[in-house]
């Protein structure tokens, strides 16, 4: 029964974005007032993510904002956000973070991974594999070719 649960909860996710503690995201909501539809952005740092074998892991996002700290729950999976965004990934030891609530902001030193490097590094490994595959494909067509125009030769 567990596992069925698991696996219909993992279906309704679609493609799953690898969210962790220690993460610096964009979240792109978005936000009616009135007739108008518009989209907020909100950056800050993940906290905490719970829930996560449900169909919707919900995570704890915590920005400083003019000597405030402002923290929003939110689920991965909802119609009001647009997409969520990874900008850094920071090294840290704990799943849940409550503890920067207590700190500075100057005082938190964590070792950050830029992903928009990682990411760009990737796109072109993915662009370089899928010009060699393509190329494969060529050839393979091309000699498909060459075999077909021997064959009506031969029966000439």
């Amino acid at each position: 029964m567990q596992k069925t649960v698991v696996e219909f909860n993992q279906a309704q996710r679609g493609e799953k974005m690898d969210i962790r503690a220690g993460d610096v995201v964009k979240i792109h909501r978005k936000i009616k007032e009135g007739d108008k539809e518009r989209i907020q952005i909100f950056e800050g740092m993940v906290i905490a993510v719970k829930g996560g074998q449900s169909s919707s892991q919900m995570i704890t996002v915590r920005k400083v904002s003019n000597g405030n700290g402002v923290e929003i729950i939110v689920p991965v999976i909802s119609p009001s956000i647009e997409k969520i965004e990874m900008v850094k990934r920071a090294k840290v030891r704990r799943s849940k973070l409550y503890y920067i609530r207590e700190k500075a902001a100057k005082a938190l030193r964590f070792k950050f991974t830029d992903l928009s490097e990682k990411e760009k590094v990737e796109k072109v490994e993915k662009q370089e594999i899928e010009k060699t595959e393509e190329k494969k494909v060529e050839e393979v067509v091309e000699a498909d070719k060459k075999e077909a125009t021997e064959k009506v030769e031969e029966k000439k």
